[in-house]
């Protein structure tokens, strides 16, 4: 008996020593743990203490448990982590020219969704394949836009397509999506897109709703014709059965300032009959695009020689001048004093001034037949970068408190001390989350998060972003919420955001103390439609 005892002792002993030491029982080994962390997940519920293990570029554990075993480990210090900010709205085609993008990673982007107004690659997998010999610091999507499939296959012709352009078209777009696109963008406000009617788009969206894309719209009209636009807008959606996205959601006319109730009730009616809207903004009262959007469109169709030779006539010349004039008129503007120069490469001593500033240095005289003249002498040198302070303060609050608004800077990367940029560029998650969040109590931090991370992903198909869970892509973003804040301003654009610690892209830090780490983790994002 006490031999047979004897020996069930030694096996217990020999198995508990074996057992003990094998990798079963071993403390889990992690890449990346983060500490003390105030965890804002991103589905807009209030925020939980706990801490992050990351493996691998995904998120491996969340809650409380021992920080030991990792190759990293942060302490948050009490600060919030999120997840890693979706830009919805960017124009970044160039991005592999300033692979660090560090003015969008430096207020918490980790994601940027480009090929938005109607203007992309017309070579998606090219585009996003590129990334493997170009690494980037963020991650990158792309939509394909209807601008630069309707050039590709058109030009620029003031005309309905015929049936053979049409079916190019088409089968660019059905390529697009096959490569991974995530929709289709227009910009019906933009030459070519201008001169397209609805039942050309609703074709291309047909192709993108067969590979479950999003329509993504910079509208016809987001001035006096707001309405018309939007409706316009919901109906390509409706008819091609696929989600709508209005880009940059505004209301640009001074003559309809405080009448964004009846724009969002627009959104707000399609989502009740069951039909999928959402919209973006950025978070100022500026717009910014080319000085070209100031003359008709019919004026500067076919490029800026037929643009130029159609100044040189002089009753055209007045057909032209005649239009600007009603337009503002129409907008409840004097003149263009709103109109300020971003990047003017004939004369860079105009950035940052106005029109009317810039006229009356140039000519003697701010009177607005000047100014149109002084419009008309910068559009034949090249054209102009521009802000254009056109919208309401007031209007900017409602459409951010509603609940399908996404934040989205519609920026490009910046070369840092280069032209006068809108300061969105640099600055609008800041801005939301230091002027909206904490000074004006507009919305709570956990719903401005949400706004840039779970609803975007949502919205574009991005499976694995947008929320802090076990299994998704380990995004993230750690800032203090009592010092997150934007500096750029409009008069000096080149600052960067204020009040993050750390930004993650896949696992790795490309942003820790106040520094970039020169880590490009990014990835290629490919929409459900990829082959």
């Amino acid at each position: 008996m006490l031999k047979q005892l004897c020996s069930y002792f030694l096996l217990f002993a020999f198995l508990f020593t074996n057992f003990a030491l094998s990798p079963v029982f071993a403390a889990e080994k992690f890449d990346l743990i983060i500490t003390n962390a105030r965890i804002i997940d991103g589905t807009g519920n209030p925020w939980f203490r706990g801490s992050i293990a990351v493996k691998d570029g995904k998120i491996a554990k969340i809650g409380s448990f021992e920080a030991t075993g990792a190759g990293q480990t942060i302490d948050a210090k009490d600060q919030i982590v999120a997840p890693g900010f979706i830009d919805v709205h960017a124009h970044t085609e160039g991005i592999y020219n300033n692979p660090a993008a560090e003015n969008f990673v430096r207020m918490g982007v980790t994601t940027l969704v480009t090929g938005n107004c109607g203007g992309s690659t017309t070579d998606v997998a090219g585009f996003l394949g590129r990334i493997k010999e170009k690494p980037l610091a963020v991650n990158l999507s792309t939509l394909i836009g209807h601008n630069s499939v309707r050039s590709k296959a058109m030009g620029t012709d003031n005309r309905p397509p015929t049936a053979e352009e049409q079916a190019k078209m088409n089968a660019i777009v059905e390529q697009a999506m096959k490569d991974g696109a995530l929709g289709l963008s227009t910009g019906l406000i933009y030459v070519p897109g201008t001169f397209a009617a609805t039942e050309e788009v609703v074709e291309l969206a047909k192709v993108a709703a067969k590979y479950n894309g999003v329509y993504a719209s910079h509208i016809r009209d987001e001035g006096t014709k707001v309405v018309e636009a939007i409706k316009e807008a919901i109906n390509i959606g409706e008819q091609a059965k696929l989600p709508v996205e209005i880009s940059h959601f505004k209301i640009s006319s001074k003559a309809l300032w405080g009448e964004t109730p009846t724009t969002i009730g627009l959104v707000e009616d399609a989502r009740k009959r069951g039909f999928q809207v959402t919209v973006d903004q950025y978070a100022y009262t500026a717009s910014s695009t080319s000085l070209d959007a100031r003359m008709p469109n019919w004026s500067v169709a076919g490029g800026r020689e037929a643009g130029k030779k159609r100044l040189a006539d002089p009753e055209t010349r007045k057909k032209i001048i005649a239009e600007m004039k009603e337009d503002l008129k129409k907008k409840d503007f004097k003149d263009y004093s709103f109109a300020y120069v971003a990047s003017y490469s004939p004369n860079p001593e105009f950035n940052g001034k106005n029109i009317a500033e810039i006229t009356k240095t140039e000519r003697g005289s701010s009177k607005l037949d000047a100014q149109i003249d002084q419009i008309f002498e910068m559009y034949e040198k090249g054209g102009a970068g521009m802000v254009y302070r056109v919208m309401s303060e007031e209007d900017v609050k409602n459409i951010m408190r509603q609940p399908f608004t996404m934040i989205a800077s519609d920026s490009g990367v910046r070369d840092f001390g280069e032209g006068m940029p809108h300061p969105r560029g640099y600055g609008n998650n800041a801005r939301v989350l230091g002027k909206y969040v904490r000074e004006m109590k507009i919305i709570s931090l956990e719903d401005a998060i949400r706004k840039m991370t779970s609803l975007p992903a949502q919205t574009f198909n991005l499976r694995d972003r947008g929320l802090i869970r076990e299994g998704f892509a380990a995004d993230l973003v750690i800032f203090d919420e009592n010092t997150v804040a934007d500096a750029a301003t409009f008069e000096a654009p080149h600052q960067y955001a204020k009040g993050f610690s750390h930004i993650i892209v896949n696992g790795e830090p490309v942003f820790a103390g106040e520094k970039m780490t020169g880590k490009m983790p990014g990835q290629a994002i490919y929409g459900p439609g990829k082959k």
